[in-house]
């Protein structure tokens, strides 16, 4: 670990962003994941969490905004499906929890570029996913950057 955080302070900044930025781009990987990474190989926690979540915003917001047109073309001129009863049961949760409650609990379960895209199907308004997702996205970065700096801060004092 140690060599790492060596590597890591060694290398400019902009690589240190650009490589977070991309991270955080990632399924799976996004801000959460590439913020406490970033701060456990000894990026600023600043840094980490800002290039992780500005990478996660990114992604999520181009597959909103693909996603939007795609359905809106494919709907165009078609008659409404009857939903199958998996599409009903994700419906009934969505509507339940709405956009802000599956913006900020989906993350638990996948990717915020997926249900962000989820949530562009069942018809939500794409600029309420984009601010909903954008919440959650910081949410989640600044939590679990902040617990890879106290893991650190903890182990090395």
């Amino acid at each position: 670990m140690d060599g790492l955080r060596e590597r890591v302070e060694a290398t400019d900044a902009v690589w240190q962003w650009l490589v977070l930025l991309v991270g955080g781009a990632i399924p799976f990987v996004e801000s959460y994941g590439g913020s406490a990474i970033g701060v456990l190989a000894g990026v600023p926690f600043v840094v980490a969490v800002v290039a992780s979540v500005v990478g996660n915003v990114v992604s999520m917001v181009l597959v909103v905004t693909l996603g939007d047109v795609l359905r809106q073309r494919w709907r165009a001129g078609r008659p409404p499906r009857q939903p199958s009863a998996r599409q009903e049961k994700l419906r009934r949760r969505f509507d339940r929890f709405g956009v802000p409650g599956v913006s900020l609990l989906g993350q638990t379960v996948l990717p915020s570029q997926i249900t962000s895209g989820a949530l562009v199907a069942f018809g939500a308004d794409r600029r309420q996913v984009i601010l909903w997702q954008v919440i959650s996205i910081v949410v989640w970065g600044l939590a679990f950057g902040g617990l890879a700096a106290a893991g650190v801060y903890a182990f090395t004092e």
